[in-house]
């Protein structure tokens, strides 16, 4: 069941596997919280390769980012440890089915993820190279077919707009959240 604009998100606290303890939805901030795939996943690490090296557009715009993978703690370590953002392990997907975000086979068989795979992967193996990247486990807990997720959350708790990823690569791009934040700025950030 997917959750539409306006949907109530009750606040929690959510332990990352890369900071301290925080707290959904934030004080005076809004939060964008989009779910990922699994740890080490191509396309996931060069999307998040752009909110990390524009993290301070975020910041300014009063946005708390915040990525869910579906993988557990010990397959995320190394994949995630210089992401300037809390990263959540959820590998009993409880967050996934209470956000709605669903696993699919067309999340690789779609044609338009391939172009986003392709990049991902050269992306990856240049990191390899480097000494700076680490490859996936072979058998990712929770699979290779999940579908991105994102969520742009109000500090009240309401949901101010969510985009249910139709395939692997189909996911807000950083400007679109920005744009997002734009439409819905956060008290602190008006």
């Amino acid at each position: 069941m997917h959750l539409v604009t306006g949907s109530d998100i009750p606040a929690r606290d959510l332990t990352p596997v890369n900071a301290a303890p925080i707290t959904i939805p934030a004080p005076g901030r809004l939060v964008h919280l989009q779910f990922r795939r699994f740890a080490g996943c191509p396309i996931c690490n060069l999307h998040l390769r752009a909110f990390t090296v524009r993290h301070a557009e975020l910041e300014a715009a009063g946005i708390t980012e915040v990525a869910v993978f579906h993988s557990p703690a010990e397959e995320l370590a190394g994949h995630v440890d210089d992401l300037p953002f809390p990263v959540i392990a959820d590998p009993g997907k409880a967050l996934y089915r209470e956000f709605g975000v669903e696993s699919s086979r067309r999340s690789l068989l779609d044609p338009r993820a391939w172009p986003g795979i392709v990049l991902g992967v050269l992306h990856g193996t240049w990191r390899l190279l480097r000494g700076r990247g680490k490859l996936p486990a072979r058998s990712p807990a929770g699979g290779r077919l999940g579908l991105p997720g994102d969520f742009l959350i109000a500090p009240d708790g309401r949901l101010l707009a969510a985009k249910y990823g139709e395939h692997a690569n189909d996911q807000w791009s950083l400007d679109e959240v920005l744009a997002q934040a734009a439409r819905n700025p956060a008290p602190s950030a008006q």
